[in-house]
């Protein structure tokens, strides 16, 4: 059916292909005329083209002209001329769409054009890649040809301070990461001055890897966050009752979900080891909550595989890309659990300041594009959240890699001696082999049968990604044998070495099937770049994860029936189609989850850009009056309507609001309850206001015109941010037990979006109410300052050191000598801070 709808429809990406190779074709036609000109007529054009821009024409006229430029330049600096392939996808990327460019076919050259060409406009091109490793090797490299061409361009560092920061982003094209610069973003709408903000208006982002960056890490956020003071004792006493337990007496644990459940006998258990009565009532729930966070610490969270131990702290592995994700930690008191479970000291809890997904952050800028060599498996998932279509260019040379069936073992031992025997085989003859594992332990029990056989390899893991490009850049060396784990490498090339194109060229061999098609597709690309040769063969057995999730059970009962053992694998095109299809159920699932995280955190998104944009609007006015005014004007409005609601006026409670207004915004007897007897609302309204308005003529008249607007934006952004913190906790708290609403045939995120846009309206109205009675109450000290509401912050996501801040400590219960000492170290109290 797919076949004929071709037929009669034609297929929609050779469609565009065809409509962008006439572009192609015209750039192409430019070459012989730009060879002509001098290095000094080239880099004129730039200034050619703005002007142009500038009078009017749009970035789509000035295409042909501006990438033959870039062609023409990238041939003089570094040497290189972009393919046709390449200015394919340059023009796919201009139109914000994603190029689908296979490994090794120059999409770090490919993104020059559009950049080029979208900076034409002065407002800055953001080119994200998902380390720094590579944002400053590209901005080194890449940064020759644009300065050629009289552009400038900023490499956007973690250990950059504000002034190196607006500095990179004033440039016309900046290189930097997904989390810079989405920390970037939350610090600058914390700012208390306007010239402390580092970056401009979002307006254009060209995404490398663009499939992890905005599918994988999509529901991660970014979080800055404050510390909150939370007793370690109570995880660490958690943790030894959760050590007495036992799997299927005390607890149940589901694989597919992870989830972990304590059965009657548990709970019974958990009664008697705290002394209480019933686990579940409300005054427990604390307890409650330690002891699940203790129980999926040792059943769900396993270390090498979710995490490892270093420097004495947990730290987390992406399951997708096999990277150390320092700084990020588990929320809800689970990174606490693991660090009681580990023995190590138990950090603080934090709050959140200030977060923003991944996705919603993306989504702000004017006009997005991406490249990867893996992405139409999501082509939904692009179209629907960020209106980008997966446009796949062809390679520039056919690929002829050698892509073998799956070889399925019995069982996982099997299945890794013969790992080992391929990779011995092809060492011998001195070709270069990558394998691929999913988990850390697999590349280190890999490497533990590799010593014993005496081959001589590289692991490139979570535990050592610091050599990663060293590493993948020699893996195409004769007789190398890297173990990666699947991601690892990304973005760097893995060049042949001679006479390895001889030997068949780089073999690639993956230990088990990712969830996600695409990383499966990720390993494979790493070889047969260029029409170089290469094979790819995947080994499985039916002990897997994925394998055992999605039903082998009937498989391997098959085998044991035909008395297959561990050294006979079965090549099965129907077991490659099982998988391939648990996969494919796999990515629907994580699409949906995505999906409808996407829903909630949209509801926050927006009352997050309505707060940001208050308080730009603070830090960049001369005179906040205006907006006091109104603040004061609704409070009025909101105290004299509730306390004049009954149709009858004898029952209105003006008493009430003379009290309100003596308290919060006038002195005793500026208004008295005879004023505003006999007047209809409207009318009393007025008089309030009036009378407010004088006070805060003569609280004007008192100090200078610099110090009443300095106190204005004090009290507006001390007021607003404190506001706003608390709003995005209880927000969280909301969401975590809204699902339960379903129990009740209620739409979860239906009363999630109700219910939030209730408390939003609250908290706006507790901002006005606090700005007033501080404006009006206030006493004004000459020397006024703005000052941060939490000072101690921490941007607690992506790939950044956490710094510790040392507390002193002090005593503040009785504690026994024998408990756990309250700073959290883990020692005894008598070991601690209570030695005589």
């Amino acid at each position: 059916m797919r076949g004929l709808l071709k037929k009669v429809f034609g297929d929609g990406n050779q469609r565009q292909l065809h409509n962008m190779q006439k572009q192609v074709d015209e750039i192409e036609a430019l070459e012989p005329q730009f060879e002509k000109l001098t290095d000094d007529e080239l880099r004129a054009k730039t200034e050619e083209f703005k002007q142009r821009y500038q009078n009017g024409e749009s970035l789509d006229d000035l295409l042909v002209e501006a990438y033959a430029v870039v062609r023409e330049g990238s041939k003089r600096v570094l040497n290189m001329r972009p393919y046709q392939v390449q200015i394919l996808g340059a023009i796919a990327l201009h139109e914000g769409n994603i190029s689908e460019m296979k490994t090794g076919e120059g999409k770090t050259l490919a993104s020059t054009m559009p950049a080029y060409l979208n900076a034409l406009t002065g407002k800055g091109v953001h080119i994200v890649t998902v380390n720094e490793y590579l944002a400053e090797r590209d901005a080194r490299e890449m940064g020759q040809l644009y300065e050629f061409l009289g552009l400038t361009v900023g490499f956007n560092s973690n250990g950059m301070n504000k002034e190196q920061k607006r500095e990179s982003y004033a440039a016309d094209i900046t290189y930097g990461t997904n989390n810079e610069y989405g920390f970037d973003y939350l610090r600058d709408n914390m700012v208390l001055y306007k010239e402390q903000m580092v970056q401009r208006p979002l307006h254009f982002a060209i995404i490398d890897e663009v499939d992890s960056i905005l599918i994988d890490e999509a529901r991660t956020p970014l979080i800055i966050s404050g510390t909150a003071q939370k007793s370690a004792a109570l995880y660490q006493q958690a943790n030894a009752f959760v050590r007495t337990l036992k799997n299927e007496e005390d607890y149940t644990y589901d694989e597919k979900t992870k989830g972990v459940q304590l059965t009657e006998e548990g709970i019974n258990k958990a009664e008697r080891a705290f002394g209480i009565e019933n686990l579940f009532d409300l005054k427990h729930v604390t307890l409650t909550h330690h002891i699940n966070q203790g129980l999926k610490a040792h059943v769900a969270m396993h270390r090498d595989t979710d995490y490892v131990v270093e420097d004495g702290e947990v730290v987390i592995v992406d399951q997708f890309t096999g990277r150390l994700m320092k700084g990020r930690r588990y929320s809800d008191g689970l990174h606490q659990a693991i660090e009681a479970k580990e023995g190590l000291q138990i950090q603080n809890e934090s709050m959140t300041l200030a977060s923003i997904t991944f996705q919603n952050f993306f989504r702000m800028y004017e006009k997005l594009a991406g490249m990867t060599g893996t992405a139409k498996t999501e082509e939904e998932e692009f179209r629907n959240i960020y209106n980008m279509d997966v446009v796949v260019i062809p390679t520039n040379k056919p690929i002829i890699r050698n892509d073998r069936p799956d070889l399925i073992f019995k069982s996982m031992d099997g299945k890794f001696r013969a790992v080992v025997e391929d990779i011995k085989e092809r060492n011998q003859k001195g070709q270069p082999v990558l394998v691929g594992t999913v988990a850390v332990e697999t590349s280190e029990l890999i490497a533990k049968y590799l010593k014993k056989a005496g081959i001589k390899h590289n692991v490139l893991n979570a535990k050592n990604h610091y050599r990663e490009a060293e590493i993948i850049e020699n893996a195409g060396q004769p007789g190398a044998v890297t173990i990666a784990t699947n991601m690892a490498g990304r973005g760097t090339d893995i060049k042949l070495g001679e006479g390895v194109k001889e030997l068949g060229g780089l073999a690639v061999i993956g230990t088990e099937r990712h969830e996600s098609r695409r990383i499966d597709n990720q390993l494979r690309g790493r070889s047969g770049r260029q029409g170089d040769p290469g094979e790819t063969q995947f080994y499985l057995s039916m002990e897997d994860e994925l394998m055992r999730r999605f039903g082998s059970d009937n498989m391997k009962n098959m085998m044991d029936r035909l008395g297959m053992d561990d050294s006979q694998p079965i090549e099965s095109k129907m077991v490659s189609r099982a998988v391939e299809s648990a996969q494919k159920r796999v990515e629907g699932n994580n699409f949906d989850a995505r999906k409808t995280i996407l829903s909630y955190d949209d509801v926050l998104r927006q009352q997050r850009e309505i707060i940001y944009k208050q308080r730009f609007d603070v830090i960049d006015s001369d005179n906040l009056r205006e907006i006091i005014e109104q603040m004061l004007k609704t409070t009025i409005e909101r105290v004299v309507s509730l306390h004049t609601q009954d149709d009858d006026d004898d029952d209105w409670d003006i008493v009430s609001i003379v009290e309100y207004l003596q308290a919060n915004l006038l002195d005793a007897g500026d208004i008295k309850v005879e004023d505003l007897q006999g007047k209809d609302p409207e009318e009393m309204i007025e008089l309030i206001y009036n009378k407010v308005t004088e006070k805060y003529d003569q609280k004007e008249e008192e100090l200078t015109e610099e110090q009443m607007r300095e106190f204005e934006k004090v009290i507006l952004l001390r007021t607003v941010d404190t506001k706003w913190m608390d709003h995005i906790d209880q927000m969280d708290q909301l969401r975590q037990g809204i699902h339960l609403r379903a129990y009740g045939q209620n739409d979860p995120l239906r009363e999630y979006q109700l219910e939030g846009y209730t408390m939003f309206e609250e908290m706006i109205a507790s901002i006005e109410e606090e700005v007033s009675r501080y404006v009006m109450k206030a006493q004004i000290r000459e020397n006024l300052q703005r000052e941060q509401v939490v000072k101690d912050t921490q941007a607690v996501s992506g790939d950044q050191e956490k710094k510790k801040v040392k507390r002193p400590f002090v005593k503040t219960e009785d504690v026994g000598r024998n408990d756990p000492c309250p700073c959290g170290s883990g020692k005894k109290y008598k070991q601690c801070h209570g030695k005589a």
